[in-house]
């Protein structure tokens, strides 16, 4: 029986990797078995593509690289770690905790696209889209949906958490985590525009796709994170069961 894949999405400094790991030590201590993955997975060959566009090799600006091709450079990622690391956990019952998965392109990727694409975009479950000539758009989708799922055969989730943090608490967080050297931001975290633009489309994304939406700040400051983890889990246990 296969087992039950949880997205946690959300902006840089949104707190992510922390509540992936606290809702991990929640299941894990009532008897779940669980695991957490996360991506880019850095720590392999395969997330070169997206570490130098994130370092900007191919471009100073998130626009410098179509979304479709930005978003293959993390399907390549997500294939090679689901075949080699995870897949079989999955396949054999593990639920797996992801910090940030497919449904990252309708985050950061599909904030390069005008907005008047946005639905062609998320209705196809978050889908990147290239600048084709609008005849080509139909064909390209029925491509691009089989691609993922089918082709690649990287399982849908089961339930997308999406935190949101607006970007004006998210970089203080984010200028704590590098101590105030901006340069060991990437060209996502350093470009506030652009955050500005992913967070509205993740917010059409949430409503068109249904993911859980969490409030992760109240006025200009970031809530505790067990507060965050309280709201999450009650969210949860109305959405899925994990403890079967």
């Amino acid at each position: 029986m296969s087992g039950k894949l949880i997205t946690l999405e959300g902006l840089d400094g949104s707190g992510k990797a922390t509540q992936t790991e606290l809702l991990c030590k929640e299941l894990a201590g009532k008897g779940v078995r669980v695991r957490k993955i996360s991506f880019p997975d850095y720590g392999q060959p395969s997330s070169a593509l997206a570490k130098m566009y994130l370092d900007g090799k191919f471009g100073e600006n998130p626009e410098d690289v179509s979304a479709y091709a930005a978003s293959s450079f993390y399907a390549v990622d997500r294939f090679a770690s689901f075949k080699k690391d995870w897949g079989e956990d999955y396949r054999n019952g593990t639920v797996i905790l992801c910090d940030r998965y497919t449904t990252s392109n309708a985050v950061h990727q599909m904030a390069k696209l005008p907005q008047s694409q946005w639905e062609d975009y998320t209705s196809n479950i978050v889908f990147q889209m290239s600048k084709l000539p609008r005849d080509e758009w139909d064909a390209f989708i029925q491509w691009v949906q089989d691609y993922e799922y089918n082709k690649l055969g990287l399982p849908k989730p089961d339930c997308t958490v999406y935190l949101d943090m607006p970007p004006s608490v998210s970089q203080k967080l984010l200028s704590g985590r590098y101590h105030g050297d901006e340069r060991k931001k990437d060209i996502h975290e350093r470009n506030t525009v652009y955050l500005r633009a992913c967070r509205e489309s993740a917010a059409y994304a949430a409503k068109m796709l249904g993911w859980l939406v969490i409030n992760c700040a109240e006025g200009d400051n970031a809530k505790p994170m067990e507060q965050i983890h309280r709201e999450l889990m009650k969210e949860l246990a109305g959405e899925i069961n994990l403890y079967v």
